[in-house]
């Protein structure tokens, strides 16, 4: 029979490296081969190719229409990202074309459109695939189908403006019990970016303030929410990617995050271009206050593909990164280090020209691997200009202003 002849039917996409499935983006040449392997000759009318793509969603909720009656209501919807045909073998003339015994290999290639794609993703309640059909037709037989799935990954590059902004904000809230206040919860929150990729870690400036007369516990998370739409209809599901506890902050006391480090799981990026599924990142800061509900102030995160480069975006230039970051420090949080201060407030003008004409020429230093740095680690490292090196001691030394961490009130 002839289904016994069919000994292999495959498609196989070509790759650059061995073993590892290959990732598209807009614009890409998908290519591939459709392998046949016949244990004898067959006829064969035509082998032909279709390659779609395609984001759906669908979930059903149960409604009520009265006290004894009730009924499914469905939403779905969907939105076609590609669709090619290509035929791979047909005989021009409609005869069917014999095959000999062995090994066939049927060669395809199309590109993907040019305008923006979708992010591959699988959903609860929605996903967004690509896939690769072939059919084989053959006399007196039943269609032979066979279905590949590719991935598609539109790049977010995070070097741009929009991505490097610092994002901060601040939130307070009363304690309260029956109709007595406890106090005030203040809280005060921010990072260096909006954009990161995975495996980044993100450091969490933060002050905690605490006015009630009862412990409180600050808390960190990252969290997705995947938004499914449908006939005006929303559908959210939202977890924890990423969690960070904080240390206890006592009574009427004060606790400040210095750069806390929140590492991204390897997550899937941002899909924020779809219009019926979304998928949003967001850095919480939590406290939870006795009496109250929980106080909560959200940064949005984008999680992109392209990492920081090491002097920011090819679009924007060093002066505008370093502008970026000047904005940052004006954004202060207290209890940060005063600057140094200046050489000629320290040494006088004979120290100075004794010490210039003491010194030896030192080799230059190597700063080879400087390049191999981001920019962003540069501007928080030189914050301030680093105070000379000298042995004298100052005769007016001036008293350290350390603010308390515990305050009465």
């Amino acid at each position: 029979m002839i289904f016994d002849k069919l000994k292999k039917f495959d498609i196989v996409f070509d790759s650059p490296e061995l073993d590892c499935p290959p990732v598209f983006s807009s614009g890409d040449v998908v290519s591939g081969r459709v392998v046949l392997e016949l244990c004898g000759e067959s006829r064969v009318d035509s082998l032909k190719l279709h390659a779609e793509g395609f984001a759906k969603v669908h979930w059903t909720e149960s409604r009520s229409a009265g006290s004894s009656t009730a009924y499914t209501q469905n939403y779905s919807d969907e939105v076609e990202y590609l669709n090619r045909r290509e035929v791979l073998l047909q005989a021009d003339n409609g005869e069917v074309t014999v095959l000999p015994a062995g090994r066939h290999e049927f060669p395809f290639s199309f590109q993907l459109p040019e305008e923006t794609l979708v992010t591959s993703f699988e959903g609860k309640h929605g996903s967004i695939r690509y896939w690769v059909k072939v059919k084989l037709h053959r006399p007196w037989a039943t269609v032979k189908k066979i279905k590949k799935e590719f991935t598609v990954i539109e790049p977010i590059d995070i070097n741009t403006p929009a991505l490097l902004a610092p994002q901060a904000g601040t939130k307070d809230k009363m304690a309260r019990a029956w109709y007595r206040n406890f106090g005030q919860v203040s809280l005060t929150a921010k990072i260096d970016r909006k954009g990161y990729t995975p495996g980044e870690v993100i450091p969490v400036f933060a002050e905690f303030d605490n006015s009630t007369s009862r412990s409180i516990v600050p808390k960190a998370f990252i969290t997705q929410t995947q938004t499914f739409i449908a006939r005006g209809t929303m559908k959210q599901k939202r977890s924890v990617v990423a969690t960070l506890n904080g240390d206890y902050v006592g009574a009427r006391c004060r606790e400040t995050w210095h750069g806390r480090a929140i590492k991204i799981p390897p997550v899937g990026p941002s899909i924020l271009q779809c219009r019926i599924i979304k998928v949003e990142y967001t850095l919480k800061v939590c406290v939870d206050v006795p009496g109250t509900s929980k106080l909560c102030l959200e940064l949005p995160l984008v999680i992109g593909t392209i990492p920081l480069h090491p002097f920011g975006s090819r679009t924007s230039s060093v002066s505008s990164q370093y502008s970026v970051n000047l904005e940052w420090l004006r954004m202060a949080i207290p209890e940060q280090p005063e600057p140094p201060p200046e050489y000629s407030s320290v040494v006088t003008e004979e120290e100075a020209e004794q010490r210039n004409n003491a010194m030896v020429p030192q080799p230059a230093e190597d700063l080879s691997g400087i390049m191999e740095r981001p920019l962003m680690a540069f501007v928080q490292e030189f914050r301030f200009r680093p105070p000379p090196v000298y042995s004298e001691i100052d005769p007016n030394p001036q008293p350290l202003n350390i603010r308390p961490r515990c305050m009465t009130y």
